[in-house]
């Protein structure tokens, strides 16, 4: 299927791995001109120098989306060496573990800015561009706990949560200006982060998903990939999960 999609120009936060990295590459692979950005420079290099062996156009950059600041200067990074950004797609590391109990309150705005308010400041920075031009995409990956939210996770739950509220928000601000908004809720997928979780062994992981295994980060991507096209022009506000059937709940 052809997404409509080449030619234009993406921004991938943290995406010299893992479910970053995929989107990234199943975007190039439609013709997009990706920037992605990392912390370290080696991978972020080899990242790109990979998209770019597939046939894909893409440029590295390095950035740490890890707050506010660095977020908004990524798009602005993105911006300049790709000349705009038609597509946004949101990522970032997750806080500490903890719970209610064994999580101090000066944790909480560390977790804000990085789950919460980095994501507010990469719309910030490429939305209103995106409106000006009447098209734009912009794809949030959060996590599966922000419907489920997982008992050691508390800072995750809470700075996850107001991130998604804040694109259900955005989605129907921006909707009649071309922009569509959305957010993808991953459970497990194979990813170097989740073996070193599991000591190279994802069995277990794959025990407490309903389909049996870990999910493809490919497929991850492909899916983030449809989000953007023209064919999802009708979609936004949504909240996709992404889990194998890990999330339980009928809403």
């Amino acid at each position: 299927m052809d997404l409509g999609i080449d030619g234009r120009r993406a921004a991938v936060a943290a995406a010299s791995a893992g479910l970053g990295l995929a989107c990234a590459r199943a975007l190039a692979m439609e013709g997009v001109r990706v920037a992605l950005c990392g912390r370290r420079p080696d991978r972020v290099e080899a990242a790109a120098a990979a998209l770019r062996a597939d046939g894909g156009d893409a440029v590295g950059l390095v950035a740490d989306v890890s707050d506010a600041g660095g977020g908004g200067a990524f798009v602005e990074q993105a911006v300049e060496a790709l000349g705009g950004v038609d597509i946004l797609v949101t990522n970032a590391g997750g806080p500490p573990p903890g719970t209610f109990a064994s999580t101090d309150l000066a944790a909480y705005p560390p977790a804000l800015e990085q789950n919460l308010l980095s994501t507010v400041a990469m719309c910030k920075a490429a939305v209103p561009a995106m409106a000006d031009r009447g098209w734009g995409r912009v794809v949030a990956i959060t996590s599966m706990t922000v419907r489920q939210p997982a008992p050691t996770l508390i800072l995750s739950n809470t700075a996850r949560a107001g991130a998604t509220a804040f694109l259900k928000t955005l989605a129907t601000e921006v909707a009649p200006r071309g922009v569509t908004v959305n957010s993808v809720q991953p459970g497990f997928h194979a990813t170097d982060r989740l073996a070193q979780l599991h000591g190279g062994d994802l069995s277990a992981a794959a025990a407490t998903v309903p389909a049996g295994r870990v999910g493809d980060p490919d497929g991850f991507g492909a899916a983030v990939a449809f989000l953007c096209s023209e064919q999802a022009q009708f979609i936004t506000g949504a909240a996709l999960s992404i889990d194998g059937g890990a999330y339980l709940g009928l809403m």
